[in-house]
């Protein structure tokens, strides 16, 4: 199944900059994604368990990272959206 995810990550640090972009470098990097970056979120498309592993995974790398002062939000679509 095709999962669309939109995300928004809040860093509660006043450098949150590299925070938001290494998550979306991360996301990338990921092999079998369809990324789309804009200025308020990032979607991400792709296979249930290629959207959940990332997501999971880069929200981990970033917490051990940057430290655990950060929200991560967001929506999940069981559908493939266009997303460009």
């Amino acid at each position: 199944m095709t999962l669309t995810a939109e995300l928004s990550l809040y860093p509660l640090d006043e450098d949150y900059i590299p925070v938001i972009q290494s998550l979306i470098d991360s996301l990338n990097e990921r092999e079998g994604l369809q990324v789309v970056t804009n200025a308020m979120s990032t979607q991400i498309q792709g296979e249930h368990h290629a959207v959940m592993s990332a997501v999971s995974d880069t929200l981990l790398a970033s917490s051990q990272r940057y430290g655990s002062r950060q929200v991560l939000v967001c929506k999940f679509i069981p559908m493939a959206l266009d997303i460009h």
